[in-house]
């Protein structure tokens, strides 16, 4: 029992380690690319086409760059944090489900961006990726509800409820258009993706293993009522009965022997 409580924790840690390493390399990526832009800048480089613009058919170049862009340093700062967060919590229990609903992910967000947003406006930011995580750890521990989904919905929900409001309209400069869809992305890959991953082991619980004494109890007796006591004493057909005296005995057919057979008496003499 130690030796499996022992594996399973070296494979919880080795997740955690594979969670945190994705997570934060995205992070990386996104500070390397924010670094990109400002030396672009400096050399007075437009990289505003790489942005959502609604309407536009140039603008859906931006779906699938605008979510390494950002703004200013407190823009890229938020995102941050909540990518690494939410990612890693969505890794580890979710590993498989994750990774499935990440391109999901990133076109849900800049779809909602170009649908929704103002025309002229231009969107950018990794915010609807965390959206989108978080909605998509929220409903799977919905669905779920084993202790690994409800945990990490509750610590999701702890640090980034706040996205619940942050989809709908409130500040001028937010794109609440690309973080509503990535939460409706995320939603939607909850719904496809919530048996991806097995649930994992628990123990039973106490009066589950009573139940199931129980049973096994019920059954046992039950078997034992149907067999039959065996009989103390078992004739064998080897074993013949004691001889009684003076009781009628059948003797044997035997056929006489040859000599004593006299030969029958002739006439005439």
């Amino acid at each position: 029992m130690d030796t499996l409580a022992a594996t399973a924790a070296r494979q919880d840690r080795r997740r955690l380690r594979r969670a945190m390493l994705a997570s934060g390399g995205f992070v990386l990526l996104l500070w390397a690319c924010f670094l990109a832009q400002h030396a672009l800048d400096r050399q007075g480089v437009d990289w505003a086409g790489l942005t959502v613009t609604p309407g536009t058919a140039a603008g859906l170049v931006g779906v699938f760059t605008a979510p390494l862009l950002h703004g200013a340093l407190e823009h890229v700062l938020a995102n941050s944090f909540a990518l690494l967060v939410l990612g890693t919590l969505a890794l580890v229990v979710y590993p498989k489900a994750t990774l499935r609903a990440w391109p999901l992910l990133w076109l849900g967000s800049g779809l909602g961006a170009w649908l929704l947003g103002d025309p002229g406006s231009h969107h950018l930011g990794a915010s609807g990726l965390a959206h989108g995580l978080g909605f998509l750890v929220f409903t799977l521990g919905l669905l779920r509800r084993d202790r690994a989904a409800i945990a990490a919905g509750m610590i999701g929900f702890l640090f980034y409820g706040g996205m619940l409001l942050t989809i709908l309209p409130r500040e001028a400069g937010i794109s609440w258009q690309s973080h509503l869809g990535g939460a409706l992305a995320g939603l939607l890959a909850a719904f496809l993706f919530r048996r991806s991953d097995p649930p994992p082991a628990r123990a039973p619980y106490s009066w589950e293993l009573e139940e199931q004494q129980e049973a096994t109890a019920r059954e046992r007796s039950a078997a034992d009522a149907v067999l039959f006591e065996p009989p103390a004493d078992v004739p064998v057909l080897w074993q013949r009965p004691a001889f009684v005296s003076g009781a009628d005995t059948v003797a044997p057919l035997r056929r006489p022997a040859a000599s004593s057979i006299e030969p029958p008496a002739r006439g005439g003499d």
